[in-house]
């Protein structure tokens, strides 16, 4: 096997800093891709929030530039001096970027930063200019999301890469939703010629510049973070979010390959996190999380067992919330205890809190993001609730399946992929799966797994099933090394 030299870019990355299943993403697979022995970097922007002190970053480089808005801006080059396995992990700094209080957003608006296309426009030249500086002509270039996607659009048109004419791009779509749309006018500051900019090209879309139809248009593959979804985001407007047209016309070049996760940090076996270890041969430590859950979230004990359902999500209408909301007085009437964790859209704070107030037995509202939490939920809830409108991949339905918590999810993208509807009798499955994006059907779902809950039998090796299940990162990163040789072949056809 010969071994590639691959960089991977992405705007966060767990754990320096993160927003979505992104940051999970490109904290993990670089990881897993350096373990197969090739030779991995991993680029983002040093933000604000990055602990420098934590991370042991080292400045390798100073005033290097990378030009935008027919400026040179200067740009320090920092390196993690903690072993993170065989990767090395590059950071961009530039204050007047990315120093900010949060990564793509303005708190004080709640507006995306006004000046994202410099930023990122920036931050795509940056990465090559610190390729040209460490003497790493990769083999592979791995952009992710639309932050990343001026890189492949910058090898392609742009004269002055002709040293990177041997170099590869793979531009992955971990959410269609997120495009990087901005103004006509951004497109003078990238330095490119104006014809670039027409209709039926590569960067416009809509009148405007779109950093995500770049990626799509220039890199030599695409892939999204499931198979599914793959599909989906070509088949509608719906899924594709009006980009289904540019997809289906690349669809050759688009793959769908599922996430892993990183069982170092997810899996009960050694979560520290929690307040007892288990695993399927000893399971007893389950309970014991599921009472310190309760003990911590204030929801009482009750005469006989039932259910915990776990919620962790961004509060929004893609996750499915208004289901939930069209249906929360039914919920209630159920004999279950739920505790939600995660922010969001106003409404869903408003109902939330609203239900807590009149049903403070039966629910816990966590209006905020705590890791520690996180794991405390996984591990001890019973059942997960994921009604997802679309879900690219999910992650949490995959960290439910390894803490013994069954997923309650809807049919769609990732989750399609991972979760396949409980059958007592035949004795298959891992979880309970609707279709229709449907509050109805939501619910039925839920109150089949309560039945299926009261047999303490059935439901353990329904959640021995799961917990058996391996989705680590281990079989994707084959996967991706696979997409990588593919997109090198296509490059010197």
């Amino acid at each position: 096997m010969s071994f590639l030299k691959i960089l991977f870019v992405s705007p966060e990355a767990v754990p320096y800093a993160k927003t979505g299943g992104l940051a999970d993403v490109a904290g993990a697979l670089p990881k897993s891709l350096a373990k197969l022995g090739h030779t991995v970097k991993l680029v983002m922007p040093l933000y604000k929030h990055v602990d420098r002190d934590k991370f042991n970053l080292k400045q390798v480089a100073s005033s290097l530039t990378a030009r935008i808005a027919d400026r040179d801006g200067k740009f320090n080059l920092y390196e993690s001096g903690s072993d993170v396995g065989g990767l090395e992990v590059l950071f961009v700094e530039n204050n007047g970027f990315f120093d900010r209080p949060e990564l793509y957003r303005d708190p004080s608006t709640g507006r995306d930063w006004a000046d994202n296309d410099e930023r990122f426009g920036f931050f795509a030249r940056a990465v090559l200019e610190t390729c040209r500086y460490s003497n790493y002509i990769p083999d592979v270039i791995h952009c992710n999301d639309w932050q990343s996607g001026l890189i492949p659009a910058f090898l392609k048109v742009d004269s002055g890469y002709s040293d990177f004419s041997n170099a590869s791009t793979v531009f992955s779509i971990h959410n269609i939703a997120y495009q990087g749309n901005f103004p006509s006018e951004s497109f003078s500051k990238l330095g490119l010629d104006g014809s670039l900019f027409a209709p039926g090209g590569g960067f416009e879309y809509w009148e405007k510049v779109s950093y995500l139809k770049a990626g799509i248009w220039y890199a030599d593959l695409i892939n999204t973070v499931s198979e599914t979804y793959a599909g989906e985001i070509q088949s509608s407007n719906e899924y594709g979010y009006g980009f289904e047209g540019v997809l289906k016309d690349r669809s050759a070049d688009l793959f769908g390959i599922l996430n892993g996760i990183d069982y170092n940090i997810w899996d009960p076996s050694v979560d520290n996190l929690i307040p007892a270890n288990f695993k399927p041969e000893k399971l007893a430590g389950k309970k014991k999380c599921k009472n310190a859950l309760r003990k911590r979230v204030k929801l009482p004990m009750v005469r006989r067992d039932i259910p915990i359902i776990g919620i962790i999500s961004r509060l929004a209408d893609q996750k499915g919330f208004d289901l939930i909301e069209e249906v929360a007085e039914d919920l209630m009437a159920l004999d279950i205890q739920i505790v939600l964790l995660g922010t969001g859209d106003e409404k869903y704070h408003r109902l939330f809190s609203e239900l807590h107030k009149k049903y403070p037995k039966k629910i816990a509202a966590l209006l905020e993001f705590n890791n520690e939490m996180a794991h405390l939920i996984e591990a001890g809830s019973d059942m997960f609730l994921m009604p997802s409108r679309y879900e690219p991949c999910g992650l949490n339905q995959l960290y439910s399946l390894r803490y013994g918590t069954i997923p309650i999810v809807r049919k769609t993208g990732g989750l399609a992929d991972t979760i396949e509807n409980a059958n007592p009798a035949k004795g298959t499955g891992n979880g309970f799966v609707f279709t229709g994006y449907d509050a109805r059907e939501m619910l039925n779902a839920i109150k089949f797994a309560c039945e299926v809950y009261r047999d303490k039998n059935v439901w353990e090796i329904l959640m021995l099933r799961g917990m058996r299940q391996d989705f680590s990162w281990d079989a994707s990163a084959k996967k991706y090394i696979e997409l990588y040789k593919k997109a090198i072949a296509k490059k010197n056809r």
